[in-house]
């Protein structure tokens, strides 16, 4: 197993704090969860993930288009509905898969998806819940966005043996840098219009995230591939594990 790593810049906080999140405990019909979930989108385009997603997969040397792609916590899609659109012209006839424990796809992104050619698949199901329900199963890619600095070490560390199996060519997770600046840009979060749950959000979920080599070193030693770390742009944070030589898509 090859590591590639860039080590976490300077002003990083102290050891990892995982908390609950006021969204994940708030009912899905309660109008603060809804407006919550608005604002994710607003953060999302404010830290640039989408763009810094869309990149990685694209330059992800792969020998052909993936068939399969899930994304593990996807909320209501929307955020992989948007690297879709960057992507459909290179990456034709997805087979996309959400996993999440709501149901929050909508019908309209459904059809955003239809229109990039792309099938969806919505599974209702905690991320855990649906690895047992779909045993032995392999994607060709498998992704993550604002959803692993939800777990603590050993969880965390589970769910990647997991990952490491289940991920027949590339696993990528775009997660938030744990430092100064990004906790500052967290509090920051008022000024773009974003509310209360959100704001409060934003802080546990800096200091729930990784910097250096954190996930990296929870990466099963015997899981093969090579591994990129890296913090990306002012706020973000990268894993990257790939299988070498790109692998074969389709299901490999």
């Amino acid at each position: 197993m090859k590591r590639f790593i860039s080590m976490g810049r300077p002003g990083s906080l102290g050891s990892r704090v995982v908390q609950p999140e006021w969204l994940d405990e708030l009912d899905p019909a309660d109008a603060r969860a809804q407006r919550s979930r608005r604002d994710l989108q607003r953060v999302n385009a404010w830290m640039g993930n989408v763009r810094k997603v869309a990149q990685a997969l694209e330059r992800a040397p792969l020998r052909e288009p993936p068939g399969r792609l899930v994304e593990w916590g996807a909320g209501d899609g929307t955020f992989l509905l948007q690297v879709a659109r960057r992507l459909h012209a290179r990456w034709p006839k997805v087979e996309a898969v959400t996993v999440d424990r709501l149901a929050l796809l909508s019908p309209q992104t459904q059809q955003g998806f239809a229109r990039l050619g792309w099938t969806i698949q919505a599974v209702q199901a905690d991320v855990f819940e649906w690895l047992r329900v779909d045993p032995g199963g392999k994607s060709d890619v498998l992704l993550s966005n604002l959803f692993l600095h939800h777990l603590a070490a050993e969880t965390l560390g589970l769910l990647l043996e997991h990952a490491a199996k289940r991920a027949a060519l590339l696993f990528l997770a775009c997660e938030p840098e744990r430092s100064r600046l990004a906790l500052l840009g967290a509090r920051c979060l008022g000024l773009i219009g974003c509310n209360q749950v959100t704001r409060h959000d934003a802080i546990i979920s800096v200091r729930a995230g990784f910097c250096g080599c954190e996930v990296s070193d929870l990466w099963p030693k015997g899981g093969g591939g090579q591994l990129n770390e890296r913090p990306a742009g002012l706020f973000s944070h990268l894993f990257q594990a790939r299988h070498a030589g790109g692998g074969k898509g389709r299901h490999a």
